[in-house]
């Protein structure tokens, strides 16, 4: 393969864009091709190197999904068979719920009840089965495999299940069962930090350094693993180069529309690029860390992006535009736009208040037929991630609300799902759904 990062001018990307540092990893017909650049933490300014660690998120939950796509396969682990086979202990509020809940609902984000759940349960072995003994009051949101609603506490329970079922921690898991120990950078706890040069995530407009971590205890959702963009292709190699977690790309369930298509498979969101080609990928958001993982097994072609601050999304799409046209002949499929013509919104069934675990979305009436929205953060977590701006939506489609003006680099979609007794819109989706309250 031609040095395709050769031909991304990195530090253009990272001043154009404002990113504190990143690294570009690409996988193609079984050679890997990476660059860096910027800086680690733009207080020290110490630079970017193909070895640093960025934290990739919850691209950690295709981790996650592929421990689990292996016991399936070992035959040690039923899909469609209740988690309680596997925890008898597993408990949420809903009785019903927690009975009849499956892996298969957890691998595809349909369990339904609330997933931003950050419990510190400490950094010791057994702070994964302790986060989950502390569910017992998560709310039932939807019922299980009604609607997608993004739930990273149910990763965090698939993990616990990887424990179980290996009789060995969940990092242990992830260094046997993948085989990280041949990859230089992974570190699977935080006090595997210290033996790697890991960044520093950097929050909000001014780009200050993240004081702290999330919680450990939800490592397997995508808290902890940090390792280079070369580490994290070298593990998508397993899923262009075998078919053994071909299963893990079968479409599962249909995602609301944001105007990007695509479908949930196990882990994996599986996407059709517009000449057709099929892939898969996976985006991480931590605090200050943003990352991308981009996949066409057919095409024997990976794709990491992983920055550490900044506006990433445009950095990402131009790496991913340059990649795939001069690699593949193919392009990322356009981001959604507000209509030329503003699509009048029926304000009275929109406006409320739409509550998330930690997170409120208030719904207003604005001018000339759109609305306003703001997110009110419930918990630390949340403040840091999300600003309290009011942002003015008009309508994009009958079930379907988009953002006036950019934010972070696109226009975000918010979904219109299901009416209650009034006749009202009951859920407000933007990846979770928000029941109105």
């Amino acid at each position: 393969m031609t040095n395709q990062t050769n031909l991304i001018d990195l530090d253009a990307l990272i001043a154009e864009h404002g990113i504190v540092g990143a690294q570009v990893a690409v996988l193609h017909n079984g050679e890997v091709v990476d660059v860096a650049a910027g800086v680690l933490n733009n207080v020290t300014n110490e630079k970017v190197t193909s070895t640093s660690a960025f934290q990739i998120g919850s691209i950690t939950k295709i981790w996650t999904a592929t421990l689990i796509t292996q016991l399936v396969n070992e035959g040690m682990l039923d899909l469609d068979r209740p988690v309680r086979d596997v925890l008898p202990g597993f408990e949420i509020a809903d009785e019903k719920a927690a009975k009849t809940i499956t892996p298969r609902h957890l691998l595809t984000h349909t369990g339904g009840f609330d997933g931003d759940l950050w419990f510190d349960t400490g950094a010791g072995d057994d702070k994964v089965e302790k986060y989950v003994g502390l569910m017992a009051d998560a709310r039932q949101v939807v019922e299980p495999g009604e609607l997608y609603t993004y739930c990273n506490s149910g990763f965090v329970v698939l993990g616990r299940i990887v424990e179980v079922l290996r009789g060995k921690t969940f990092h242990e898991a992830v260094k046997e069962h993948i085989g990280t120990r041949r990859l230089g950078t992974v570190a699977t706890t935080f006090a595997e930090y210290a033996d790697q040069t890991v960044a520093t995530g950097h929050l909000g407009k001014d780009l200050e350094p993240a004081g702290k971590f999330l919680t450990e205890a939800a490592v397997p959702a995508g808290t902890v693993l940090a390792m280079s963009a070369r580490d994290l292709v070298e593990f998508a190699r397993m899923h262009v180069e075998s078919d053994e977690f071909a299963a893990m790309r079968e479409v599962q369930f249909a995602l609301p529309d944001f105007g990007l298509g695509g479908s949930q498979g196990l882990g994996w969101v599986l996407q059709t690029y517009p000449d057709g080609r099929k892939g898969m990928g996976h985006t991480g958001m931590t605090l200050g860390f943003e990352a991308s993982l981009r996949v066409l097994p057919e095409d024997g072609l990976a794709i990491a992006v992983l920055t550490n601050g900044g506006e990433s999304l445009p950095l990402v799409r131009a790496v991913q535009a340059k990649v795939l046209g001069d690699l593949v002949g193919s392009k990322p499929k356009s981001l959604p736009a507000p209509p030329l013509v503003r699509v009048p919104v029926d304000v009275e069934k929109v406006v409320g208040v739409y509550r998330s675990a930690g997170l409120e979305a208030h719904v207003s009436e604005g001018d000339g037929g759109t609305v306003r929205m703001r997110f009110v953060a419930l918990d630390e977590v949340w403040e840091a991630l999300v600003d309290d701006e009011e942002h003015e939506y008009t309508g994009l489609r009958d079930d379907a609300l988009i953002s006036v003006r950019e934010q972070d680099g696109y226009h975000p979609v918010l979904v219109l799902c299901g009416r209650d007794e009034q006749d009202r819109v009951k859920y407000l989706h933007w990846g979770r759904a928000a029941v109105r309250v």
